[in-house]
């Protein structure tokens, strides 16, 4: 449910919809969503100052029960 719900803000906020990817992993330190997009993109999903990256993960936490992690890389990496 997490993933879809990060996969559902980006793709409303990036310029390459189709380009994103959210995939969830679990490990010892809680669950960690890794988000992909274009690299053109990176910018507009990060934000000025990070702000639009750290409101998803503020968006993320209310969601969630648990630890999450959101870590956003470009579809070069």
């Amino acid at each position: 449910m997490l993933a879809q719900a990060v996969e559902h803000l980006i793709k409303n906020v990036v310029d390459f919809p189709d380009d994103v990817s959210v995939k969830s992993h679990e490990n010892a330190r809680g669950e960690l969503l890794r988000v992909r997009v274009n690299p053109e993109d990176i910018g507009r999903v990060i934000g000025r100052g990070g702000r639009t990256a750290n409101a998803i993960r503020t968006v993320v936490q209310a969601l969630a029960d648990h630890k999450v992690r959101v870590d956003i890389m470009d579809v070069r990496r």
